[in-house]
């Protein structure tokens, strides 16, 4: 007792008060980490580990104000996804769901808004050199086409479209109109085992395959889910 009370009068009051005000402060700090946790994976799908559609929408939108022209708007349906969910089990489709989140992610680099927007539907914007444009949407689509291995050793077939939008082309740095456009580009190449990019006249498509339309559980691109 002696020892903590010449502690105390050597400290003097205001030490004291100082050290009792880190016992909150310090709460407050965990508290806060957690809470930024939690909002960081609210951002994120679960699964696949991508954007959610409105944090993959604002980071594509600035992007898009950043590049402009260099700028790449692209859109990625998984083919064949419900013929492995039908055959070799929903495990198995979130595996290849995993898989592409992974792939997408290691072909746009840590700088691009990938999202995924729907069951197996994503997006990709990113900053595309126009010289190697071509040859990096089609080493995307052999990436995409690569079979997944799953963990008890069966091996799932996959495939995937890809259309891709740019503003120098299509005359727009809107996100929804470059969507639009690349998903049109995409519903020409379906299951073609080509990327398509889009014409100035695939901006003026409405709805691509009813998608636009109000395709069951798919909200509009470009809109919060």
């Amino acid at each position: 007792m002696d020892s903590v009370l010449h502690a105390s009068g050597r400290f003097g009051p205001r030490t004291l008060l100082i050290a009792t005000a880190v016992v909150p402060v310090t709460g407050w700090a965990v508290h806060a980490v957690a809470l930024h946790k939690k909002l960081a994976a609210t951002k994120r799908d679960p699964l696949t580990g991508l954007l959610r559609r409105d944090s993959y929408t604002a980071r594509a939108r600035r992007i898009l104000d950043r590049h402009g022209d260099s700028t790449a708007v692209i859109m990625v349906d998984a083919d064949r996804f419900k013929a492995v969910n039908d055959s070799m089990g929903h495990a198995a489709g979130d595996a290849v769901l995993a898989a592409f989140g992974a792939r997408l992610t290691a072909w746009a680099g840590p700088r691009a808004a990938i999202g995924r927007l729907g069951g197996d539907e994503f997006a990709l914007v990113l900053e595309l050199d126009p010289a190697r444009r071509a040859h990096r949407l089609e080493q995307l689509v052999r990436m995409l086409h690569a079979p997944v291995r799953l963990d008890d050793g069966r091996t799932a077939i996959v495939a995937a479209s890809v259309g891709a939008a740019t503003p120098d082309v299509i005359g727009s740095r809107d996100l929804s109109q470059l969507q639009r456009a690349a998903d049109a580009a995409l519903y020409d190449g379906k299951h073609s085992g080509r990327p398509v990019t889009a014409t100035a006249a695939h901006a003026r498509v409405p709805s691509a395959n009813g998608r636009r339309a109000g395709r069951p559980g798919t909200a509009v691109w470009g809109r919060a889910a």
